[in-house]
């Protein structure tokens, strides 16, 4: 069976811009959550797409000539992830003439801010509330644990939020911004519907049987996590340490921009040293004149997993 990775390359390896392959992965990879799974109340959406064929000579022409979406961007202005993917996704929905507004701020008469809409689009019964979240969670569990994980077992990185906790907030307070009066007065238009669209990458550790949480998309991008110690143990080749904002799509870079597997070590026992914080790795493989991503994990300290033991068992005690 083909990784995820595999295929991105196949459909989009001539995409050489990176902001061009953010895109890509935005409109294409599957959603992290099942849309018809009973949990969600039917408050879990999906992108509306043009037709694939057009779709690819978009993205082949802007990545062309790719100085529209460059603009848009304002690369330099971007410190978080979140911040970017919702841009690049509104820079789509503008192109398709679906964006009815992005980032409007609700406040009430006191100029207090109530919420935002990421974004309302136009539909055929008035706009739809659309809120994005793009998440990157490691799976943590315990083989007591086997049959009882929830989506509270998914962690962030820095052990700060869950994906259980994010779409509580999703679903019972963002979704409903559009309820609120001073919403209503700012927004004339009736706003028909609300969903959460949530893309991102899941992180299982290699000695887990992993199984498929309620609510989970099967087909889900997925990834590996790793203690420092257990990256040490790994047949590696190559491999390259992804910026924060190298981490939607699948990597690829020239081949003088990774690193052999004694130089990534040296990266990230320095890093290590001084800093608990978790660390993306691409490992990459050569493909012609460039290096491709063959799969990724999530670096974390050797302390991690107790850590995230007890985050758990918190908050299965809440």
């Amino acid at each position: 069976m083909h990784t995820y990775q595999f295929q991105f390359h196949r459909e989009w390896e001539h995409l050489t811009d990176p902001h061009v392959r953010a895109l890509a992965w935005i409109l294409t990879s599957p959603d992290l959550l099942c849309q018809s799974s009973p949990i969600w109340w039917q408050q879990v959406g999906a992108i509306q797409m043009i037709e694939s064929e057009k779709l690819k000579l978009w993205l082949s022409q802007l990545n062309a000539h790719p100085t529209p979406l460059h603009e848009s961007l304002k690369i330099h202005q971007f410190l978080r992830l979140g911040h970017y993917a919702e841009r690049l996704l509104s820079f789509y929905f503008n192109h398709v003439g679906l964006l009815y507004a992005q980032g409007l701020q609700v406040r009430n008469e006191r100029s207090e801010t109530i919420g935002e809409f990421d974004y309302l689009l136009y539909a055929d019964n008035g706009l739809q509330h659309l809120e994005l979240a793009t998440k990157f969670y490691l799976f943590y569990g315990d083989e007591s644990e086997l049959g009882r994980a929830s989506l509270f077992n998914y962690l962030g990185p820095n052990l700060n939020d869950s994906l259980g906790a994010k779409m509580q907030k999703i679903m019972q307070r963002q979704l409903t911004l559009s309820q609120h009066d001073a919403a209503k007065k700012l927004v004339s238009t009736r706003i028909s519907s609300a969903k959460a669209l949530i893309k991102g990458w899941l992180f299982y550790h290699s000695s887990e049987r992993q199984e498929l949480v309620d609510g989970i998309a099967i087909d889900h991008c997925k990834g590996f996590w790793w203690t420092m110690q257990e990256f040490e143990q790994l047949a590696i080749p190559f491999a390259l340490k992804l910026d924060r904002l190298q981490w939607l799509a699948p990597a690829q870079v020239s081949v003088e921009s990774v690193m052999d597997k004694s130089l990534i070590l040296e990266t990230l026992h320095r890093h290590f040293s001084s800093d608990d914080t978790p660390i993306l790795v691409a490992i990459m493989k050569r493909n012609g004149d460039v290096m491709q991503e063959i799969c990724r994990g999530m670096v974390v300290a050797n302390s991690w997993p107790a850590k995230a033991y007890q985050t758990v068992r918190t908050s299965r005690l809440t």
